[in-house]
């Protein structure tokens, strides 16, 4: 079994086609596609399962995708350490993120990165945060920045960013617009907007609904903040958001409603307040001896931008 192998392998399952995975490794479709056969020969059973239109994973190619990313990633990892150890830093940093993770401002820190380090490629790649974590720990990405991480189930670091409250955003003229705060049993009965269940502010919103024992209905998923908001302005529906989402631009006019007086009643991020829902975003990490060198130069120069902005005030 050969690294080139277990390449292809791997660009095949995430593209799950073969063409566009040969693009990817730039290789001929039929030598990728020879090297998988190959690899299924040595190992005497299909990983694939292709017909005219699909290509799946079988049982055995899932089992071994996850040890051929651990793999290949650990083969990066010692790259990129002697290349560390010479003063070079070199190879590709693969970072994850949830779409408008509070507390990081990503576009000038991939910026200072591509400065201060121009032979790493960068990879990025943005998905819910179930997904971001599950990439750090199968060695896929080197740092992920995601929100509402379960932190008892983590065995890696998690860097804190931003903890804010949750809020209700609807319409103006909703009728829960003109007090400006509700209590929990209030907006039950309403068709909530909401994201797909990996995103960290619905994870957060259901933590915090379940919390206070309350039931309510996500009548529209999505996966971008801006339909979001488009949504609740067309009175589809309200929404339970990270509070710096209501200062976006696309919320002018939306009303900000405060949920208070749930008792027990807290959001997913650990030691957040009794009657506050609390939504928290973290950097993702593997554990430290598992960390590349990219990825400590990233969190670096985090640091650094953090401690830059807390001496200007």
């Amino acid at each position: 079994m050969e690294l080139r192998q277990l390449e292809h392998f791997v660009a095949v399952a995430e593209e799950r086609h073969f063409t566009r995975a040969a693009e990817r490794v730039a290789v001929s479709q039929s030598g990728l596609s020879a090297s998988v056969r190959a690899l299924e020969q040595e190992l005497r059973t299909p990983l694939f399962s292709r017909t005219t239109r699909s290509v799946r994973l079988t049982e055995a190619g899932r089992a071994l995708l996850v040890e051929a990313e651990r793999t290949l990633a650990g083969v990066r990892a010692a790259k990129e350490a002697v290349d560390a150890v010479r003063g070079l830093l070199r190879g590709t940093l693969s970072v994850g993120v949830e779409q408008c993770v509070a507390g990081l401002r990503l576009p000038r820190l991939l910026a200072a990165f591509h400065r201060a380090h121009p032979h790493m490629d960068i990879r990025l790649r943005q998905e819910g945060t179930a997904r971001l974590v599950d990439g750090v720990a199968g060695g896929r990405l080197d740092i992920a920045f995601a929100a509402t991480v379960d932190r008892a189930g983590w065995r890696g670091e998690l860097v804190p960013l931003a903890r804010e409250p949750l809020v209700l955003l609807c319409a103006p003229d909703h009728r829960l617009a003109a007090a400006g705060r509700a209590g929990w049993a209030e907006p039950a009965g309403e068709p909530f907007i909401d994201f797909h269940p990996d995103f960290g502010p619905r994870r957060a919103a259901d933590a915090a609904f379940a919390a206070a024992g309350v039931r309510r209905t996500v009548a529209l998923e999505v996966t971008d903040v801006h339909s979001l908001l488009e949504l609740v302005r067309e009175r589809l529906g309200i929404a339970l958001v990270p509070h710096h989402f209501s200062r976006k631009p696309e919320a002018r006019g939306l009303a900000v409603v405060r949920l208070d007086g749930a008792g027990e009643a807290c959001g997913a991020g650990a030691g957040c307040g009794a009657e506050v829902p609390y939504y928290e975003s973290s950097v993702v990490l593997p554990e430290a001896r598992a960390m590349s060198p990219g990825a400590r130069a990233l969190m670096a120069l985090l640091r650094e931008e953090d401690g830059a902005a807390e001496g200007g005030g």
